[in-house]
């Protein structure tokens, strides 16, 4: 073989070598990064899977005074049901938060300060669940695993938090939007009407609010159903 030719095939060689090597730089340059996974936290729930109970969920954060009134209405009923309560309230509040405890009623995370979770990082939702976490465990001994976001306000960050601390999120399925309306008959069709196994209804400590609970307990049993823990009501959920 003649040097030309080797020459030749050299630079014929050289010349592919740089074609695949710029083909191989576009490639990196232009292809998609790769997609973020979605959130592998489970989905918030709304509902239960009892066809034989309901729960009544109190968000609590204020409305201190109408909570004995509310556990006086639950024991005459003898029912038991959930309270999620915020962390600053709880620091705040611990003779009632236990008078709650004591009357054998469930406590679930409200968070600590009311913060719209929706727009928190991973590293604030967790702070405002663990916080309040520690300020219920510290009064009373619970370790909570329900935590209702406050306004029902959450993002797949919120998902993942509540998961990594071992909670489920758990939002309603109908709201007696007691704290903006102040009307008894109002928050009582709310809570009641076509009511059926499995609903998580909302409500709140307000003046209205037990002006209409006796009514609300009786027409739930009027129909067939139970007041029981939102723990309870989930049950099915944990096996999914």
């Amino acid at each position: 073989m003649t040097n030309t030719r080797k020459a030749r095939i050299s630079v014929i060689l050289g010349n592919i070598v740089i074609c695949v090597t710029v083909a191989v730089l576009l490639l990196v340059t232009v292809a998609p990064t790769e997609a973020k996974p979605a959130s592998q936290a489970a989905e918030p729930y709304y509902n239960g899977e009892s066809d034989k109970s309901v729960s009544l969920m109190v968000n609590v954060y204020w409305g201190t005074e109408y909570i004995a009134p509310m556990l006086d209405i639950f024991a005459r009923h003898d029912v038991t049901t959930t309270f999620f309560v915020g962390g600053s309230w709880a620091a705040g509040n611990e003779s009632t938060l236990k008078a709650i405890v004591a009357a054998g009623h469930e406590i679930g995370n409200h968070g600590y300060y009311h913060k719209d979770h929706k727009k928190l990082d991973g590293a604030y939702n967790r702070k405002e669940i663990s916080s309040a976490h520690a300020v219920v465990k510290d009064v009373t001994g619970i370790d909570m695993t329900l935590f209702a976001p406050p306004s029902g306000a959450f993002g797949a960050a919120t998902l993942d938090a509540a998961s990594e601390l071992g909670y489920k999120t758990v939002m309603w399925t109908r709201d007696t939007i007691d704290w903006r309306d102040h009307d008894s008959e109002l928050i009582y069709k709310r809570a009641v009407k076509n009511i059926k196994g499995g609903d998580l209804i909302l409500m709140h400590p307000t003046e209205c609010t037990v002006a209409a609970l006796d009514r609300i307990i009786t027409e739930i049993e009027r129909n067939g159903l139970t007041v029981a823990c939102v723990s309870e009501v989930l049950v099915g959920h944990s096996e999914q």
